[in-house]
């Protein structure tokens, strides 16, 4: 049964388990020294730290050099892929000044939510450009002038890869004048309903799971996408069929209200959508790690 050993990460001897990955990987001081920067003293010196530190003889000191014992070279994978994990690590922040990326997004989620959250993006990577393409069409992503794009649907479009950002959920929201008249699903008999005619999914993903069908509720203003429903839902025309991402930064201001409880999922999602047969830049992985951490912000 493999042992588990906690170790302060605070007090890890980095500079001296590097000395010792190093002369492991080169087999000798002079070589190592070179690749670090330093002395073969230098190099020999932190050796003898580490050896200190842990506590076990790493390496037998021989007329030709020093030769790693048994101890050492079990440890020689472990440090070897720990540093290459660190280098990985710092390679990650950075990003070259004049680097760009290009990202398509749908109009409604690229107005209601991307947009009023863009400036902390920049904010954190002064460096990155980014340029954002608010379109209903699909990207092209064979073309070099897109990136990545951001799409509804079930991640599983020809060519490319999909990285699930975050499901759709959907509940019924309205003005706060119109709340109180909302307590039960069946509260919505009585009200305005306001269709999306552009919808992706519909009213019954929520009624469904109340006992109710869409074809139970009542006329009320139809409009061609999403955006404009949730503003008539602001301007106090009716209940609208919304979900997170749209939604969020209104109910936030107190602009809407989110009545009744029950979030449910539509079986669709928002994906990050790439060209599979290309590799993931830095700029873009920085863009896409950013995302994922700005919707667990405003998704339940």
């Amino acid at each position: 049964m493999q042992k588990n050993y906690r170790v302060d990460r605070a007090v890890l001897p980095l500079n001296s388990l590097r000395a010792v990955e190093t002369v492991l990987r080169r087999g000798n001081l002079n070589a190592a020294a070179l690749e670090i920067g330093v002395t073969p003293g230098a190099v020999s010196q932190q050796v003898i730290k580490a050896e200190t530190l842990l506590g076990v003889q790493l390496f037998k000191r021989v007329p030709h050099g020093l030769e790693p014992t048994a101890t050492a070279r079990r440890l020689a994978t472990h440090l070897h892929d720990g540093f290459a994990e660190l280098a990985r690590a710092v390679a990650l922040t950075r990003v070259e000044p004049g680097d760009r990326i290009a990202v398509s997004a749908s109009p409604v989620f690229a107005a209601k939510w991307l947009v009023w959250r863009l400036h902390r993006f920049t904010s954190e990577w002064g460096n990155l450009k980014v340029s954002i393409e608010a379109t209903t069409d699909f990207a092209d992503l064979d073309s070099d002038a897109i990136d990545a794009s951001i799409r509804v649907g079930k991640g599983n479009w020809p060519g490319t890869k999909s990285t699930r950002l975050t499901d759709i959920r959907v509940f019924p929201v309205c003005a706060p004048t119109l709340a109180p008249r909302l307590r039960i699903p069946e509260d919505l008999l009585k009200v305005p309903i306001i269709r999306d005619g552009g919808a992706w999914f519909g009213w019954n993903h929520w009624l469904a799971p109340n006992g109710m069908d869409v074809a139970q509720l009542p006329d009320g203003p139809v409009y061609s996408d999403a955006s404009l429903c949730l503003d008539a839902a602001i301007a106090g025309q009716g209940v609208f069929l919304a979900w997170e991402t749209l939604a969020h930064d209104a109910i936030r201001a107190g602009r809407l209200t989110a009545p009744m409880p029950g979030r449910f999922r539509t079986g669709s999602a928002y994906w990050f959508v790439e060209n599979a047969r290309r590799t993931r830049s830095q700029p873009v992985q920085h863009f896409l790690d950013w995302l994922l951490r700005e919707l667990k912000h405003c998704v339940n």
